[in-house]
């Protein structure tokens, strides 16, 4: 045999070695990964499996390392996901270094799969959903309830509520002067009335309020929500609007109060205080708290970036943040951001155009849960129009923008004792 082959067959037989001793799998988050969003989906895959994962938070842009199990290494195969097999001795070299208190990084336990609810209605929406689109390219499963389920006390069977492009106080998205006569919204507008009386409400308004709140109880008693567009500001608008009729007559049979933004209470809000409300009913727009019709950039220059993080003492905000960079790209919505001056200074503000003084992805704690408010409509379409299509998550599966809705996802199954707020 010669030198050559000798040589050769060592180092298979290390490879070989190598390979068999491997205790963990590594799942790189950083540029070197092909599909960042079903990474996501093999970590809640592992955790759902008992298999141990770990969130490496600021190491290779919030890798995660997960015991290695032949099932497991397979799911990575087939969904495309890169990793690399790790021996008891590199997983330990690794948490040595991370836990150096010189280096800006933390391991976090991920224990429990959170049970998931997306709050929308049962019929069709001319608009689609990113956080749905998400959650359904990276293989995570959900529960779609809406204002029934929430109202009959089902919403504390789930650790994790979303929202999204939802308008909660009663003026159908303020979508009037654009689509009164379209089909789609004088169904949704029905459906919505019929809704709210079978509820016993009068109103549809009314019906958003009782919803609003019950959703607070959740949040003060351990839940997690998350909210994107419109159903950010509008939430908030309908906390503090309770007991006031701000609805013009087109959207509940009667004229709004007078002088309402004098009655507004903003104790009553998780995020916003001292906004003034959009009294037109053809105006598409809430309240002064979102940034949309001032904001001046042109889309090539709209950019919004990511705060960094004690990873050792604020865990929570770092799990939050975790990408492979610092400088994403924005994109509209109803809701695009929210400008710096309506914001209250407990909030905590995650992400943000500095230049045009708006934050755009803002984070708060309320009793024993917490709140994430995330701005804008689809992070891969910047200016996702009603009736547009589909954004197709496969050609986009290193997006940084919707690896903020994932970490969120992620978020409420970390270790509750690692988490200091």
């Amino acid at each position: 045999m010669t030198h050559s082959r000798i040589r050769i067959l060592i180092f298979l037989f290390l490879i070989i070695i190598k390979v068999s001793s491997a205790a963990y799998i590594l799942i790189p988050m950083d540029d070197t990964q092909k599909n960042h969003l079903k990474s996501y989906g093999i970590a809640y895959y592992a955790i759902n499996q008992n298999i141990k994962v770990d969130w490496l938070l600021n190491y290779r842009g919030g890798s995660f390392l997960i015991e290695k199990t032949t099932v497991l290494e397979n799911e990575c195969i087939i969904r495309g996901v890169s990793y690399t097999l790790v021996a008891n001795i590199q997983a330990k070299k690794i948490l040595e270094e991370i836990s150096s208190p010189s280096v800006n990084m933390d391991v976090i336990r991920l224990e429990k799969n959170p049970k998931i609810a997306i709050y929308s209605p049962k019929t069709n929406q001319p608009w689609d959903d990113a956080v749905t689109m998400a959650l359904s390219y990276a293989e995570i499963p959900y529960d779609v309830i809406y204002d029934e389920e929430i109202l009959n006390n089902l919403l504390p069977m789930y650790d994790w509520l979303h929202l999204h492009h939802e308008d909660f106080t009663g003026q159908y998205g303020k979508f009037y002067a654009s689509f009164q006569n379209a089909t789609w919204y004088k169904e949704g507008k029905k459906n919505a009335e019929q809704l709210a009386n079978s509820l016993g409400y009068s109103k549809v308004s009314d019906a958003k309020l009782a919803v609003a709140k019950k959703i607070k109880e959740y949040i003060i008693g351990g839940g997690f929500l998350f909210a994107m567009c419109s159903a950010t500001d509008s939430y908030d608008i309908s906390l503090a609007a309770e007991n006031i009729d701000i609805c013009a007559h087109m959207f509940d049979g009667d004229a709004m109060e007078s002088n309402i933004d004098d009655k507004l209470d903003f104790s009553n809000t998780l995020a916003f205080k001292n906004f003034t409300l959009e009294k037109n009913p053809n105006r598409y727009e809430f309240s002064s708290i979102d940034a949309t019709q001032k904001r001046k950039i042109s889309p090539n220059m709209d950019f919004f970036t990511l705060f960094d993080f004690s990873a050792k003492w604020d865990p929570i905000p770092t799990m939050l943040c975790q990408n492979h960079t610092k400088v994403i790209a924005g994109f509209m919505g109803q809701t695009t951001s929210f400008r710096k001056e309506f914001i209250k200074s407990n909030v905590l503000i995650m992400g943000e155009t500095k230049s045009l003084n708006e934050a755009k992805y803002i984070h708060g704690k309320l009793g024993n849960g917490t709140w994430t408010f995330y701005g804008g409509h689809d992070p891969e379409d910047y200016q996702h129009r009603v009736g547009d299509p589909k954004t197709d998550l496969s050609l986009h599966p290193n997006s940084p923008g919707y690896r903020l809705i994932l970490n969120n996802i992620l978020f409420p199954a970390a270790k509750k004792k690692k988490l200091k707020t």
